[in-house]
């Protein structure tokens, strides 16, 4: 009798507990997240997303939605790996805070004192960068400034490392902020001369490790083994397709951790915990500062239905304020995936999104929402909302795509012979480029892209249509600089999910 008492009690007290936890959620959280992210499995054509908070220290939530991989039954759990792109770099920063913390190196050291060989278009700027230069972005260069050449070729580090030392940055030294994921490789050299281990072995031991953090990959090649892990998608022409993992390892401390939605849970909660992570302090808490001290400036911040007052980046993390809260997160795009990451320290708050398919804003969308309900704003649907621009903006570039194939169907002719376009062209960084007639189609194809190539259809003079056979290229239209009869340049430019930068590749034979 006394034994069923008990067994009474503690099921009430059980169930007593998860109503009260379940009472802490806000209601969109409790009642209509399901829906919601169904729905937009749908809308976006996603295979798989998952989704956890953290609040107050505990997992309040997670769960797994749609699969891995289209066409397959294996379900979206909280522990199915994505590659987590530039997520990434809040890692690799956090690395550089904490030998600063542990006083093997100072976040204010030039970059050569750690790496003799490092260089820059202006040996100047080379000379006076410093580590902090490196981890927020100032350096001068655009945004995405030599991505195409980097990310998923096949030049190895070093080969970065000495074409990067060749761009000419498109803005002068500390002006202004742009995105530079090779700044980061860089990092990842200094992280192992202080080290003395490889970035990826002092992430994983310092911090993959100590965060149990046990599923939770630094390496995009490690992915390919793994267990549990989703594949890569892209929609192209409104068609869900299956692609290859990014080949990132050139300048893995930018982007090429893969994880999982509970892994991350962990790295969150020792972000809202000063570093500690049960009990234990994994991180410094002066390397957690560090890293959320502003640096850059970006602009004014908020969103579509509610106003930011700033937008700054620090070390690896976007900053901003928003709702009377200061905001720390970051973003991760890479072939076949977008996630997000956000804190809100003073709500003891974090959100992650994982989803499978680099076509989709509702990996922001859904960020958004979960943190209007925390913080008490009004529902606003954002998934609704950037479903129409990516609509609109699908329909605008498919209504391009279509003028520029039915100028091809009118056979325009081009202002010189076919073969007179097809021969070996150079860029002055990026090596070399072939045009060859096959099938009466011009093919080009990239020194350091191997396996992926370029369709050329003429537009009428000098001008093709370039349709890359990988569509995380896009479709873009080449002109071509004829001088004294004769093919001089080609002008090539890649989707800007890569790269906006144009280069221009000169014919030599």
């Amino acid at each position: 009798m006394k034994k069923s008492l008990l067994a009474i009690t503690l099921l009430f007290l059980c169930i007593f507990s998860a109503t009260a936890q379940n009472d802490t959620l806000p209601a969109f959280v409790r009642d209509s997240i399901d829906t919601y992210v169904q729905k937009a499995l749908a809308d976006w054509k996603i295979p798989g997303v998952s989704v956890a908070i953290v609040k107050n220290g505990k997992v309040v939530f997670i769960k797994g939605y749609g699969v891995v991989e289209k066409g397959s039954t294996e379900k979206v759990d909280e522990n199915t790996l994505f590659m987590i792109g530039s997520n990434s770099k809040a890692f690799t920063a956090t690395a550089v805070a904490m030998l600063d913390a542990e006083k093997k190196l100072s976040l204010d050291d030039k970059v050569q004192k750690w790496l003799p060989w490092f260089n820059l278009y202006d040996p100047w700027v080379a000379k006076e960068a410093n580590l902090r230069d490196l981890l927020c972005h100032r350096l001068g260069f655009e945004t995405f400034q030599g991505d195409f050449m980097y990310f998923d070729s096949d030049l190895s580090k070093e080969e970065v490392f000495a074409k990067f030392a060749k761009v000419k940055p498109a803005h002068s030294f500390r002006s202004t902020w742009g995105y530079t994921n090779a700044a980061f490789g860089v990092a990842g050299e200094v992280v192992a001369k202080a080290s003395g281990s490889t970035w990826a072995d002092y992430i994983t031991k310092n911090i993959f490790l100590p965060l149990g953090m046990n599923r939770t990959r630094a390496l995009s090649v490690d992915i390919t083994s793994a267990t549990n892990r989703a594949s890569a998608h892209t929609v192209q022409n409104g068609e869900l397709k299956k692609i290859a993992y990014g080949n990132i390892d050139n300048i893995a401390p930018a982007g090429s951790i893969s994880s999982s939605a509970s892994d991350l849970t962990h790295w969150v909660m020792a972000q809202l915990n000063n570093g500690k992570y049960e009990d234990k302090q994994v991180i410094p808490a002066s390397a957690i500062n560090q890293t959320r001290l502003p640096h850059s400036i970006l602009g004014n911040g908020g969103t579509l239905y509610n106003k930011g007052h700033f937008a700054l980046y620090g070390l690896g993390w976007f900053l901003e304020e928003y709702s009377g809260r200061k905001i720390v997160s970051h973003t991760g795009g890479v072939n076949g995936f977008v996630t997000s990451v956000t804190l809100i320290p003073e709500e003891k708050t974090g959100i992650i999104v994982l989803t499978n398919t680099d076509h989709n804003s509702f990996y922001e969308a859904l960020k958004w929402e979960i943190m209007d309900a925390y913080l008490g704003n009004q529902y606003r649907n954002y998934s609704k909302a950037y479903l129409g621009f990516s609509n609109n903006q699908e329909k605008s570039e498919a209504n391009w795509e279509k003028k520029k194939r039915d100028t091809i169907a009118l056979n325009p002719a081009p202002s010189l012979p076919l073969t007179s376009f097809a021969g070996n062209y150079v860029h002055d960084i990026y090596g070399k480029m072939t045009i060859q007639l096959e099938n009466g189609k011009l093919i080009m194809r990239f020194e350091h892209h191997k396996g992926r190539y370029g369709t050329l259809e003429p537009l009428g003079a000098n001008r093709f249509l370039c349709t890359f056979s990988d569509p995380l290229y896009g479709v873009k239209v080449f002109p071509f600089a004829i001088e004294n009869g004769k093919v001089a340049a080609v002008t090539v430019t890649v989707a800007d999910f890569v790269e906006n930068t144009p280069y221009e590749f000169k014919k030599v034979k």
